[in-house]
């Protein structure tokens, strides 16, 4: 009595056992399309070897759809064991109506293809010296059509970072380079505020995948030059494209809150997880409400600022006046390095030098309409020490 009294309390209304399902050719190998606007989506779910591009198509064709009048653009597939113990495919394929916005899309994948580990000469131990090697860059863009698009400017970035590093092992046979730093001087992305969102049709990658292409370029960077110099550092400012809100097109939220500074500061946070690589390399953003970083590189006071702060060639005058205000880093500054106009531009006034790199895009089509002339990309390096920045090259 007292035995079944307690199994009575202790019972639970556990479900019922469910006998592993046979193998059924109408659920195990299936096909299933969907089409919204410009773009369809078919998913096919078999065995392996028979989940292909041609068995979409031939689906596509099935449902009457004309597989001539659409375009493959990604596809993503899972595998997993069916109850036969066979291994099971399943691939969902993209398709982009010919001609449609969604057909002249970049392809993700190729894109992220690109960013390669730099095969460069790298040191055995991390050299160590009083001069520094200075990487400048910005305007990528990432995300807009114009010039030789996404595709263009992404393979170009990489390939002048790899330069860079090139040229950084020919300097250091001539100076004793111990600090690398790397600045990124913002409108990294698109984005969708500059323009209060009147270039989205020109913008084919969305938000979240700017953000991603600038991230990932950003890690290349760092586990290039990681290797190669005891000291490594990189800075980032805010853009006006890297905006990350505007209020009516034009109220903004703090002015430090950027996609461009936000996409360091995640590498910053990936670095962090292997200090053994990269506890040498210091990260810096502006701070709170703030648009410049100032920072030490070999004795030399570097300033960095996006650019749109002042009007074409007024650079030095903007600079006077933030040096005005005591409380400011600005006028203890040796170099300003500053992006926004797209075109290289080296100026001097007494000891201070202006760096402004050229945009990494190949052409802003808005401004050759307007002017005729289309960019000439790339990026800068030059060679400081104790305030001295007498050498500087053009990388393309």
């Amino acid at each position: 009595m007292t035995e079944h009294l307690l199994e009575e309390l202790l019972a639970k209304p556990v479900g019922p056992a469910i006998p592993a399902r046979t193998t059924d050719p109408e659920r195990d190998f299936t096909r299933q399309v969907e089409v919204t606007g410009d773009v369809a989506a078919v998913t096919v779910r078999g065995p392996q070897g028979e989940v292909t591009e041609d068995a979409a198509v031939a689906h596509l064709r099935a449902q009457g759809l004309d597989p001539s009048a659409w375009v493959a653009t990604g596809f993503r597939s899972s595998e997993w064991t069916m109850a036969s113990g066979e291994t099971g495919v399943s691939t969902r394929f993209t398709f982009a109506r010919a001609g449609s916005a969604e057909a002249d899309r970049p392809n993700l994948d190729e894109l992220f293809s690109a960013i390669k580990p730099y095969e460069g000469l790298l040191h055995e131990n991390r050299p160590t010296g009083d001069h520094g090697f200075i990487v400048a860059l910005g305007d990528m863009q990432f995300g807009k059509i114009d010039g030789d698009g996404v595709e263009g400017t992404l393979n170009r970035t990489i390939d002048c970072l790899n330069k860079a590093a090139d040229l950084l092992c020919e300097y250091q046979s001539r100076f004793d380079i111990g600090h690398v730093h790397i600045a990124w001087l913002g409108d990294h992305i698109e984005g969708f505020q500059s323009q209060g969102g009147a270039n989205v049709w020109r913008t084919p990658l969305t938000l979240n995948e700017q953000i991603r292409l600038t991230r990932r370029v950003m890690l290349h960077a760092l586990t290039t030059f990681a290797p190669m110099t005891g000291k490594v550092s990189m800075a980032a400012v805010p853009g006006n494209h890297g905006e990350a809100v505007r209020f009516v097109g034009k109220g903004v939220t703090r002015y430090d809150d950027s996609h461009d500074t936000e996409s360091l500061i995640a590498v910053a946070d990936a670095a962090a997880l292997n200090p053994e690589a990269f506890g040498h390399v210091g990260f810096f953003v502006p701070q709170t409400d703030e648009l410049t970083v100032v920072l030490d590189v070999a004795g030399t006071v570097v300033a960095h600022a996006h650019g749109h702060q002042w009007r074409a060639g007024k650079h030095f005058e903007w600079w006077r006046g933030q040096a005005f205000n005591r409380s400011s880093a600005m006028h203890q500054a040796d170099l300003l390095l500053a992006g926004h106009l797209h075109h290289e531009h080296v100026d001097s006034d007494g000891p201070r030098t202006f760096l402004q790199p050229p945009a990494m895009e190949s052409e802003s089509t808005w401004w050759r309409h307007a002017k005729g002339t289309t960019g000439a990309p790339g990026l800068i390096v030059a060679v400081t020490k104790d305030g001295q920045t007498n050498i500087k090259e053009v990388v393309r």
